[in-house]
């Protein structure tokens, strides 16, 4: 059972291989962890890593809630 060697218990990095950086939020728009998250993914433990997969749902949420639309843009830009 070779294999068997190779079976961790850890949790595995969410990246979707979609990295691309919301400019306001900060986050990655694939796996809606921060830059310094994903840089530190390695070296997390269990229950940081936990703790990171948990929150991922509200990220969700917030980063492609509703913004206004044409209106706000217009509001916003100079």
């Amino acid at each position: 059972m070779a294999h068997d060697l190779w079976n961790r218990d850890e949790i595995q990095s969410p990246c979707i291989k979609i990295c691309v950086v919301h400019p306001e939020a900060r986050l990655c728009t694939g796996c809606l962890r921060s830059i310094d998250e994903i840089s530190q993914w390695a070296k997390m433990g269990h229950a940081a890593r936990a703790a990171v997969i948990d929150t991922l749902p509200e990220r969700r949420a917030t980063l492609y809630k509703r913004r206004g639309g044409r209106a706000a843009r217009l509001a916003r830009d100079p």
